[in-house]
């Protein structure tokens, strides 16, 4: 689909465009715009590849800038799709495949402007891209914070049962990977919109004007804060995930030291209950009135023995 924002004043007209957004342009449709413009429409083979010279070049007199960008429903994992963006003096199209929120509400907002330039549409793209990346970062700390808030719980809070507290701390640490996930697309993302704004003002400093160069500038700044805020919730990430992974370790040995105490415990009555269990004539314990007391007593004794050993120890 091809959707021209012509500037104003002008004929609702291809030529008169000073935005062109192509959404999963068809061979028609590019071959239209290049018409027009004389400017190559890039495949999504093209948009994809990772080389900085693929992502950043100057072909036909126009800037040729792509970066992924992600696609974040409400209910639904995150989508990175490419993204690429043509600048020249008279004109700036983006190429897509996906409906992106940021493009539409970039368009509304220059629609009822009375002027803009092909310039400022780059601009206030870039400007509500990295607005909304800082939106996905600030909804993915606060899923930090309950996932904090589970695990580094009061020790006044009533401990559930251990199938249950294990399953919720694997499903934490699920949870948290997925953030990971997200934060390292997050980060590439910002990355290339950093390049975008710098090469743009960089490279078109010529002719895009002054107060838009330090937009630009202002939204490297914005990065890279972003980036610093980025690090910090990858590293609380990993903390989180430690931190889980511990208590489920820490959970799991005390399961096998009630297993090893009980062992232990059960041994020595075990030994005198065969002991005196065997069936031999010498036996003199078989003639002694009080014998069966006697033997339930030392079992008795020698299972509490153990206990009191490990309780002086300390080590339950």
């Amino acid at each position: 689909m091809l959707t021209a924002h012509p500037s104003p004043r002008a004929e609702p007209s291809l030529k008169n465009a000073a935005w062109v957004d192509l959404i999963d342009p068809s061979a028609a449709e590019s071959a239209a715009f290049e018409q027009a413009f004389g400017l190559p429409v890039p495949s999504k083979d093209a948009l994809v590849e990772i080389e900085a010279t693929s992502r950043l070049r100057i072909d036909h007199g126009a800037l040729y800038m792509t970066a992924p960008l992600i696609l974040a429903p409400e209910n639904g994992p995150w989508i990175v799709t490419p993204a690429g963006f043509m600048l020249a003096k008279n004109i700036v199209a983006t190429v897509r495949f996906d409906k992106l929120p940021a493009f539409d509400a970039v368009a509304a907002e220059l629609d009822r402007r009375e002027t803009f330039e092909p310039a400022v549409a780059l601009v206030r793209l870039l400007e509500v891209l990295v607005d909304r990346t800082a939106d996905l970062l600030e909804a993915s700390a606060r899923d930090l914070d309950d996932a904090s808030h589970l695990i580094f719980r009061p020790e006044n809070v009533a401990q559930t049962k251990l199938s249950h507290e294990t399953l919720k701390l694997r499903r934490l640490m699920i949870r948290t990977g997925r953030t990971s996930e997200r934060m390292a697309r997050v980060q590439y993302t910002l990355v290339c919109l950093d390049r975008m704004a710098k090469f743009a003002s960089e490279r078109g400093r010529e002719w895009i004007a002054e107060d838009l160069c330090k937009r630009l500038q202002a939204v490297s700044s914005d990065i890279a804060s972003l980036l610093q805020f980025t690090e910090g919730l990858v590293s609380r990430v990993q903390l989180l995930q430690d931190a889980a992974g511990g208590i489920i370790n820490i959970d799991q040995n005390e399961v096998m030291k009630v297993l090893t105490i009980a062992s232990v415990v059960g041994i020595p009555p075990v030994l005198v209950a065969g002991i005196y269990g065997m069936n031999f004539k010498g036996m003199p314990e078989y003639d002694w009135a009080w014998g069966y007391p006697y033997a339930l007593a030392m079992i008795v004794i020698t299972a509490l023995l153990p206990l009191i050993w490990f309780k002086w120890k300390d080590w339950i």
